[in-house]
């Protein structure tokens, strides 16, 4: 489970493969539901990438 704020890698991500091996912030106060089909929203990923929505296997938290 991640927090809003934390900052994760991207191991893999079907909502935008150029965020592979990128790092962002998740995004989201309270844990995914139905709306975003269990994914979280993860942000601040590079200048050309806007938010994308990932699996919790596609993430890593970086303990920063």
């Amino acid at each position: 489970m991640f927090n809003a704020g934390a900052e994760v890698q991207i191991l893999s991500c079907k909502d935008d493969p150029r965020a592979k091996g990128k790092t962002g912030r998740i995004v989201d106060e309270v844990p995914p539901g139905p709306l975003t089909g269990g994914r979280w929203t993860v942000n601040r990923i590079g200048t050309f990438i806007g938010p994308v929505l990932c699996h919790a296997h596609e993430l890593r938290a970086t303990g920063r």
